[in-house]
């Protein structure tokens, strides 16, 4: 791990002791002449077996130690861009390659990012394409080691960047940085122990950093909960030690008189459920990777994620992020199969499944939301394993019935490789969550799981406001898909999430 500083490289450029350049070319007929140029400009000379490797169809990039002069080694990278070729093809490369130096002793690192019109249709902006190349860095250098005996002192790394447009480049570093901050932030509420993050403690974790950026928060106690009737929450959290929380986020970045694009909105809800451990309660889980659930907190840390970017994007935008933080234990006074739970909005669940608790919550949450008449609500969740078996590890499932809400989530997906793909929403599916001694039951049956869960909290949303539900159960946890998500919590859904918020606001 490095203590990076990054910084915007000037036209005269000055290579340090111990440095690397990264270098892409692309791979076209014209790759040889690049080469050669290159070759002349920089003064370097490649030896026969290193133009061999570096023309192979099987090798991607060659790093080129020098002998003489600076700087003090080359990583020379080609690019394909074909079908195959996607937006996160910087981002995972330098995660990738950050990640195999960091026992390395490099002081400064020099990328020359490639002409944006070689590029330009994956892109949607020139400053974005930019921004690609910043988060790949950030996100390779993550690590969470707060527990390691062994303290590691991170060494310190001058990353600089090279670009066409200097002025572009500068405000890529400073967004990127800004959310890749946030991103950070997410990702160590997702890692930390259950038991040291629990709901109270989260709650100051978050109260505490959300004041540095100047955004409110209250929180809500157990005895503040019952009193709002928020009967969900409470059952939720009642069999454990650690009372639920409910936190209330404010982020007020529009002003009243400011001059609005018509498409822009005031004001945007954002829910997520903040499970800090799920066991299951009396419906235990299986062990196996129980421990996973120490992130079933996941869709709140993200929307305080998302909403620590815009606010230190300066966003021209009102957001409202409702928390509802349990944990979900065993005792006497769990919550048990068969209970009747009266809700905020005064609906009653049947619970049929204590591990389905995850949509109790967010019940609360989502009707409480919908009283703030914001112009849209989204809820995050690590929801169901049934999303999973849907869409994999690498596709967050969304379930909405707007489809221009749809559309727009599913491009941003595209846009910042956080996947998403649509589930049915349709209404035959209201009669697997229909209960004979309540308003509706917490399960929906052996089926369709993802998509019973989407609309047992429709029942708790205002039809009148547009809203979609995001199951991210899947890339909220470690996987194989890029670089930057194989080790932790991947975070996944801040970067979208905030995309979405930037789509949606007054910014220019």
């Amino acid at each position: 791990m490095f203590k990076l500083e990054i910084k915007s490289g000037s036209k005269k450029i000055r290579y340090d002791k111990f440095s690397i350049c990264i270098r892409y070319f692309l791979e076209d007929k014209k790759l040889k002449a690049s080469l050669d140029n290159f070759e002349r400009v920089s003064k370097t000379v490649l030896t026969e077996l290193q133009r061999k490797n570096f023309f192979s169809k099987e090798i991607s990039e060659i790093r080129v130690p020098r002998q003489t002069g600076k700087p003090d080694e080359l990583l020379l990278a080609k690019i394909t861009v074909d079908t195959k070729f996607t937006v996160d093809f910087f981002r995972n490369h330098l995660a990738g390659f950050i990640q195999s130096i960091e026992k390395e002793e490099i002081k400064s690192l020099h990328i020359f990012i490639p002409d944006y019109n070689l590029f330009k249709k994956h892109f949607d902006d020139q400053e974005y394409f930019y921004q690609t190349f910043i988060e790949g860095v950030c996100l390779g250098n993550y690590q969470f080691t707060s527990y390691k005996s062994d303290k590691i002192i991170p060494k310190n790394l001058e990353v600089y960047f090279y670009a066409d447009n200097e002025k572009i480049l500068k405000s890529a570093i400073s967004t990127a940085q800004n959310i890749m901050s946030a991103v950070e932030f997410t990702k160590n509420l997702q890692n930390e122990p259950a038991t040291v993050l629990t709901p109270d403690e989260m709650s100051k974790r978050i109260k505490k950093q959300m004041a540095k950026d100047g955004i409110r928060v209250k929180i809500f106690n157990e005895k503040n909960i019952e009193k709002m009737k928020m009967g969900g929450l409470s059952a939720v959290g009642i069999g454990s030690a650690n009372p639920p929380r409910l936190i209330q986020i404010e982020y007020h970045g529009l002003r009243k008189n400011l001059n609005r694009k018509k498409t822009c909105k005031k004001h945007v809800a954002l829910v997520g459920k903040g499970v800090t451990f799920d066991s299951g309660g009396i419906s235990i889980k299986p062990y196996q990777d129980m421990w996973e659930m120490k992130a079933d907190m996941s869709g709140a840390a993200v929307v305080a994620g998302a909403i620590l970017a815009a606010a230190r994007t300066k966003l021209k935008i009102n957001i409202t992020g409702i928390l509802p933080v349990a944990e979900n234990m065993l005792s006497g006074s769990s919550m048990k199969p068969g209970d009747i739970i009266t809700t905020f909005s005064g609906k009653t669940i049947e619970v049929d499944n204590t591990d389905a608790e995850g949509r109790i919550i967010l019940a609360d949450a989502l009707a409480y939301a919908c009283e703030k008449k914001p112009d849209i609500v989204l809820d995050l969740a690590t929801l169901t394993g049934a999303c999973v078996v849907a869409l994999g590890e690498f596709t967050a499932g969304i379930f909405t019935k707007d489809d221009e809400l749809s559309r727009i989530l599913l491009q941003l997906g595209n846009k910042t490789h956080e996947k998403t793909w649509q589930l049915p929403m349709w209404d035959i599916y209201h009669v697997l969550n229909k209960s004979e001694v309540a308003d509706v039951k917490n399960v929906g049956g052996k089926w369709g799981g993802a998509i019973t869960a989407a609309k047992f909290l429709e029942n708790f949303v205002d039809p009148q406001i547009p809203w979609a539900h995001i199951d991210i159960a899947g890339p909220a946890m470690p996987n194989g898909n890029t670089n930057y998500s194989k080790k932790y919590m991947t975070g996944f859904g801040v970067r979208l999430i905030y995309e979405y918020i930037k789509k949606m606001s007054c910014s220019p």
